[in-house]
């Protein structure tokens, strides 16, 4: 736990001296955007190449196979949750997760099947992206992250710590340990081919897929963190290629 501490009071309070601040009323803060828009176009060559195609292959299958991986990704990614509930202060969730791991681990077999939705207990998604938030860290500027996609300065230092404070490496077999990383991208894939037309019409059917990906993560980040740019206005004309009927 003291390392733990440490890590996530040394990560907010580098962020805090590093990250961009935006100026008052702007809703997108992109100081960055040059060099996004190469990470954004290696990222849709990354998904063309292989993220897309592999997608296809997982959604034609039965939702016997690819729900019990998904199951099993959701899962083991709970501990990380439930720390994230400790250090928010939100024990209602932390207790959720808490619950719900623990019978989806013994009468779900490990994670494999969700019995625990039948019986009301929802997972309480967060991350120390939201960690971050509830402790009154500023969101920084935008970011696309190789591989990872879009982010925020702020999200962005979340996802580093998130990957070191799942307390459940310290608990399972070493076995078991490689299968997490896998079950985590093997997700992502499925997660992916669910998405497939939506996420295809950004990517490649878009006037300018990095804007319009800009705007649907910050749009839809802010949203699940209860949060707004304060006095800020969104003019659509200012991004010529940002429609407002599109996808309505």
């Amino acid at each position: 736990m003291t390392k733990l501490l440490t890590i996530t009071a040394v990560s907010a309070s580098l962020f805090l001296v590093a990250c961009s601040q935006a100026p008052e009323g702007v809703a997108i803060h992109d100081p960055y955007e040059a060099t996004n828009r190469k990470v954004h176009e290696f990222n849709v060559g990354l998904d063309r190449a292989i993220l897309r195609p592999a997608s296809r292959v997982t959604a034609a299958m039965p939702m016997e196979i690819t729900g019990p991986v998904t199951n099993f990704a959701e899962n083991v990614a709970l501990p990380g949750m439930m720390v994230n509930g400790v250090l928010q202060g939100d024990i209602k969730g932390f207790g959720t997760n808490s619950m719900r791991f623990i019978v989806n681990t013994i009468f779900g077999i490990g994670g494999l099947f969700d019995p625990a939705d039948a019986i009301g207990l929802y997972e309480e998604k967060t991350d120390f992206g939201e960690t971050l938030s509830v402790w009154g860290v500023p969101e920084g500027a935008y970011v696309e992250l190789p591989a990872l996609g879009p982010s925020t300065e702020r999200d962005a230092v979340g996802e580093f710590v998130d990957f070191f404070i799942n307390p459940l490496g310290n608990w399972v077999h070493d076995d078991v340990k490689p299968y997490l990383p896998a079950a985590r991208a093997a997700d992502i894939v499925i997660a992916r081919g669910q998405l497939g037309s939506t996420i295809d019409s950004v990517l490649y059917e878009s006037a300018d897929s990095y804007a319009q990906t800009r705007i649907i993560y910050l749009d839809n980040r802010r949203y699940e963190l209860g949060t707004v740019v304060q006095d800020a206005y969104i003019d659509p004309y200012a991004d010529p290629y940002f429609d407002p009927y599109e996808d309505q």
